[in-house]
């Protein structure tokens, strides 16, 4: 055994885990190895991109000794090297018998779709060189047979969505819930102009602005004096039950579509009173809100965008 390969030995075996999970992810260029990596990293893998397969022993270890918390890791293979069938036969069979788990997810599609993306994005193909495009691709293709034969999941994205494909590589190797849907919750005011990142806009100025009670006016909606009246008036818990709900069909929908995150802007005059009172208080609530497992529906963060602003 060589020196290099017993360094990578033991960095396998300081990974010892059998709660550790190692997904190799490579496939075709222009298939959907970028695509498959940014839902990964969203479901909480940590995700590396063009690791030499002689480092990834090494790194594996490194991963587990720095921050044990990481338990899936995700690592992008591509076809640089007309060994790497072979490489990565022996590192899954090393990983495996030091009781990590290990996953291989080969994502393909024909070369006319292939041709058609590379001419889309104007780019050259990795291993086209000085020869056309059609010769790099098939060059590619003949590196990557043997990995394809044996890959645990092959996935043929020709003619898949975004939302299909990113449906099918959660299934790959799924976490301990279900996907969550990530909400920013953010107040403003009309006047200083809406927020260009808003998915939903709840306009809450049809409640009575607390701005002309003058024992309110120096308050804000994070303040209890402000808070209790702005949430005491008639509507305003029907509204924040109806949006609260609204948010839960449209937050199922985002998730089927393969989105993640949604950013929830809660508008009033000036942004200090209504807005504020009731983004917090819809942020309360999508906080308590639970699936059928019982788990949080919802990563939940509130801010507020104009308060402080004269």
């Amino acid at each position: 055994m060589s020196d290099h390969t017993e360094v990578q030995s033991a960095a396998i075996a300081e990974a010892n885990d059998t709660d550790f999970t190692v997904l190799f992810v490579t496939g075709m260029s222009g298939a959907g190895r970028s695509t498959a990596a940014n839902v990964l990293e969203d479901d909480g893998w940590y995700v590396a991109d063009n690791v030499p397969p002689s480092l990834i022993s090494t790194m594996v270890g490194m991963v587990r000794e720095d921050d044990p918390a990481i338990t899936r890791l995700a690592m992008v293979l591509r076809a640089s090297d007309a060994n790497l069938a072979h490489q990565l036969e022996q590192l899954r069979d090393r990983l495996e018998e030091s009781g990590i788990r290990t996953r291989l997810l080969y994502l393909d599609a024909s070369d006319q779709v292939l041709v058609r993306r590379f001419e889309q994005v104007r780019r050259r193909h990795p291993l086209q060189g000085k020869e056309t495009l059609v010769e790099g691709i098939a060059r590619e293709r003949a590196i990557l047979a043997p990995i394809k034969n044996v890959a645990d999941l092959v996935v043929e994205t020709s003619a898949l969505t975004a939302a299909k494909l990113r449906a099918i590589v959660e299934g790959v190797a799924p976490g301990d819930t279900e996907p969550r849907l990530s909400i920013a919750v953010q107040s403003f005011g009309f006047k200083y102009g809406l927020p260009i990142d808003s998915d939903l806009v709840a306009d809450v100025r049809f409640l009575p602005n607390p701005h002309w009670i003058d024992e309110l006016r120096d308050h804000n909606g994070r303040e209890a004096p402000v808070r209790d009246y702005v949430l005491g008036q008639p509507d305003a818990d029907g509204f924040l039950d109806l949006y609260t709900g609204l948010v839960s069909i449209v937050g199922r929908g985002y998730l089927r579509e393969g989105k993640r995150y949604m950013t929830i802007s809660v508008g009033c005059t000036g942004g200090k009173h209504r807005s504020v009172a009731i983004a917090e208080e819809l942020s309360a609530r999508l906080r308590r809100a639970v699936d059928d497992a019982g788990h949080a529906s919802y990563d939940v963060r509130v801010m507020h965008r104009d308060l402080g602003r004269e």
